[in-house]
């Protein structure tokens, strides 16, 4: 063997007891499971103590920039990540042409950033995935995303797709599953995919299904039409025959407290009818996003200009103030604001840096101005580059959904930002830490096979997600007494303690509870993808 990991206790990915193995490694495969003392290689790493489970899945990552402008990606390895899913939230940089990028690197600045001198040198999904596999840490898929693919064939009118349109989309989502993505993503609050109809959706899913992929919509919302929101994409799946993820599957906002049970009994109903369904979730209240995805959707019809320009005369500024204020914005999730709960945590001008870490609320009150009046101008002086937290989640919800059977985890991380949200840095730990060790609300093998095996799954990856011979070495290791999250909202970019080894195809990235720098990862591409 390469590689001897001795005398671990082993979580392999299933949900069964841990059990005491030898895992040997040789040329980045698990070659065997063997009785402890069993095996001998290379190089012997002493578990002895330490669980070894299958590198965690992030089933909702936004490292679609961040992955190739820092490739050693020290905030998923250090936390045990050794596979994320890119081209969230109907949002993405693939397919893309010169019109499209250059709006898309302006609306999602507050996500990703717009690094000065970036090689935007690919167009295509399959470009895209190429330039993935010149290095990166992490093994990445991507999903086409739905609101990308509605600019290039629709632009961004708040219309239904003429046929010669909708048959474009379908023509750029085939191509890009051909080319390698597993599936589509939806943002159906944030423009222009908000602006589909449920036909559309239908449709473009029929094309998804047929080759082999799957549909992972952030539906229309997460708050005051959230059960109505899930049962849409429940209908979409049923009618077009597309398995569904439901990205980041919370119960926020207080008009949904104590309202997880009928999420999952929606679930529970439709997987009894025989549709195929999972979702991921986050293992925190708070949720992140730009801070223009609060506009409804009318005030940014028609791309940057146009929203800048509404944002600009004080008349539309009342009519957006009115609606977000008091009935509740689509982009929203059709509740009021509360701006108490709106932190503002990274902006592009430096001259704004005294709002990062505050809630609008409380730099309006610093500034002797109303809450909108700040709302508005920030993002007129960011060009709506600015993200925000938003302070909305239950705990008793958060709980309840991790314990579905359907349940993976993701951790809808954004990475740039003076102080972006922590489950960055550190979702994967704390399930470990806090929901296994200090709750209890999963055992310890269940937690990692939600976090493995059933993402893996989802993926059809037919030689990852567990610890088996035969199967991808990608492994980590960690003592489940210390493993925790340190990342915090005050300090969010801190690595976890507690894991000691991260194995990503057989290198070790992470050695001795250090980051080596390798670039061991790759594009994972759907099987069913054109030769």
């Amino acid at each position: 063997m390469d590689v001897v990991v001795r005398n671990a206790l082993v979580a392999d990915g299933t949900g069964a007891p841990l059990a005491r193995h030898d895992v040997g490694i040789t040329d980045g495969r698990i070659a065997d499971v063997a009785a402890p003392g069993s095996l001998t290689g290379g190089r012997t790493v002493d578990a002895d103590g330490l669980v070894l489970a299958p590198g965690f899945i992030d089933m909702h990552s936004h490292s679609d920039l961040q992955l190739l402008a820092n490739p050693e990606h020290p905030a998923k390895i250090t936390q045990g990540v050794t596979t994320e899913v890119l081209g969230q939230d109907g949002l993405s940089y693939a397919p893309v042409d010169d019109v499209v990028l250059d709006a898309l690197r302006q609306q999602l600045a507050g996500w990703n950033d717009d690094p000065a001198g970036f090689d935007w040198n690919w167009r295509s999904v399959g470009e895209y995935l190429d330039r993935l596999d010149r290095g990166i840490a992490v093994n990445a898929a991507y999903l086409v995303p739905q609101g990308t693919v509605r600019m290039l064939a629709v632009g961004w009118d708040d219309r239904p797709a003429t046929e010669a349109e909708l048959d474009r989309m379908k023509e750029l989502v085939a191509t890009g599953l051909r080319e390698g993505a597993m599936g589509m993503s939806s943002g159906l609050t944030y423009t222009p995919g908000m602006y589909a109809e449920t036909s559309e959706l239908v449709e473009l899913c029929r094309v998804v299904g047929e080759l082999g992929g799957f549909y992972s919509p952030h539906h229309r919302s997460y708050g005051k039409g959230a059960l109505e929101a899930f049962a849409e994409m429940i209908d979409v799946s049923r009618r077009s025959g597309c398995p569904l993820h439901l990205a980041h599957a919370t119960m926020n906002f207080s008009v949904n407290k104590g309202k997880a049970p009928d999420l999952l009994k929606l679930l529970d109903d439709a997987l009894a009818d025989g549709c195929d369904i999972s979702l991921d979730t986050y293992p925190y209240l708070p949720g992140a996003t730009y801070l223009s995805a609060l506009l409804p959707s009318w005030a940014t019809e028609g791309g940057l200009d146009a929203t800048l320009a509404r944002l600009s005369d004080v008349d539309e500024r009342e009519r957006i103030r009115a609606e977000i204020e008091e009935s509740g914005s689509d982009g929203a999730h059709g509740v009021p604001i509360d701006w108490d709960a709106i932190e503002i945590n990274g902006v592009r001008n430096e001259d704004n840096a005294h709002l990062v870490g505050h809630s609008v609320a409380a730099s309006a009150r610093t500034h002797g101005i109303e809450p909108a009046k700040l709302y508005f101008d920030t993002l007129l002086d960011e060009r709506l580059g600015t993200s925000c937290l938003m302070h909305v989640g239950h705990e008793e919800n958060v709980q309840a959904i991790m314990r579905h059977a359907t349940h993976t985890g993701g951790s809808d991380g954004l990475l740039v930002g003076a102080r972006p949200h922590p489950r960055a840095w550190g979702t994967f730990p704390r399930y470990l830490a806090r929901y296994v060790r200090e709750l209890g609300v999963l055992d310890l093998a269940e937690c990692v096979a939600h976090l493995t095996g059933r993402a893996a799954r989802r993926l059809r990856l037919a030689d990852r997600g567990l610890v088996r011979a035969g199967y991808a070495a990608d492994l980590v290791l960690f003592d489940p007494e210390t493993i925790t999250d340190t990342a915090t909202f005050d300090d969010p970019r801190q690595p976890a303690a507690g894991i000691t080894h991260v194995f990503v195809n057989g290198v070790a990235a992470l050695d001795d509870g250090s980051p080596t720098g390798a670039l061991a990862g790759h594009s994972l591409r759907n099987p069913r993808r054109a030769a």
